[in-house]
């Protein structure tokens, strides 16, 4: 009889080598099988692998069932993912979940997508702490420079807080304006930055922070020579919505989000948008074929009830 706790290295090690899943990933594998380990120890169930049957997976899924419906996705899938995984590795006779049928329904909800003054005001907010900082030889005007880029990027590109937050400096050449990024799966996908002012930002901000960027194999570096890290990126975008007045709650993703909708809403096409973003699938993408508020108000101005006066 062999515990899952064993097989669980394995099957870890299996999505690293030879999957090549990203270290998030790995992690987020990591944390669901222990818990899922937890349960078992908690419920006195065994954890022999070979004694584990579909009763304990319903019983382990209506545990979990008081979370998001994302959550209790993910997790179901990561312990699918460690059952088939032993089933092809004969290392089960009997896969539980092949007779079962688990159906999680997430509520579907719009994306957070600002409108076009907004992100102008955003990106007006971080240039003006730049010009309100009389030393430039202070942390505080270089920290500024960065942030700019940072921001700059996101609009730029749509790339996701953790693509950005581990872009390395081979990863951009600021000559030609290509990035190369690493998404999800570590599928890479070159995006070319065409605005002028995002470019100069970039180039500002390499050459202010170059000889430490050259000491660091990423790009987007904090006050210690570390990764700019998601949670980093995630503050100052906070900071610079907040002091440009908008009272919402605005994201790195409230970016990615706006830069996909506003490019459907210049008529781009949907599978360039799916590349730009790395979308695996286009029915991913097409969460943004939503039309926002804004824009449905321009498009029923012209309905055709304004050509005719009837009135009671």
């Amino acid at each position: 009889m062999t515990s899952i706790e064993k097989l669980k290295t394995e099957f870890i090690h299996y999505c690293h080598y030879e999957k090549n899943l990203s270290p998030k990933t790995l992690k987020a594998y990591e944390i669901d099988i222990r818990q899922f380990v937890s349960f078992l120890i908690e419920n006195q169930a065994p954890k022999e692998i070979e004694s584990i049957d579909k009763n304990i997976i319903r019983q382990y899924l209506h545990s979990i069932s008081i979370l998001k419906p994302k959550t209790v996705k993910r997790k179901m899938a990561t312990i699918k993912a460690l059952f088939n995984y032993l089933e092809y590795e004969d290392k089960i006779i009997v896969n539980p979940f092949r007779k079962m049928r688990i159906q999680i329904r997430e509520p579907k909800t719009l994306p957070n997508v600002m409108n076009i003054h907004e992100i102008e005001k955003i990106i007006h907010s971080s240039y003006q702490a730049k010009n309100n900082e009389p030393n430039m030889d202070s942390y505080a005007f270089a920290e500024a420079i960065r942030d700019i880029a940072v921001i700059e990027l996101l609009f730029a590109t749509g790339i996701r807080v953790s693509e950005l937050s581990h872009l390395r400096n081979d990863c951009i050449n600021l000559y030609t304006g290509k990035v190369s990024v690493k998404g999800k799966g570590n599928k890479e996908r070159i995006i070319q930055v065409c605005n002028e002012e995002a470019m100069l930002a970039l180039n500002e901000y390499y050459s202010l922070f170059k000889n430490k960027i050259k000491e660091n194999e990423y790009f987007f570096i904090n006050r210690f020579n570390n990764r700019l890290s998601e949670q980093s990126v995630r503050f100052l975008v906070k900071k610079y919505a907040q002091s440009s007045g908008i009272q919402r709650r605005i994201t790195p993703h409230s970016f990615r989000h706006s830069f996909a909708t506003l490019l459907l809403e210049e008529d781009v096409d949907i599978k360039y948008i799916q590349h730009l973003l790395g979308h695996s699938s286009i029915m991913t993408t097409q969460i943004y074929t939503h039309v926002n508020t804004e824009k449905q108000k321009q498009i029923l101005q012209r309905h055709p009830r304004k050509n005719f006066h009837v009135r009671a």
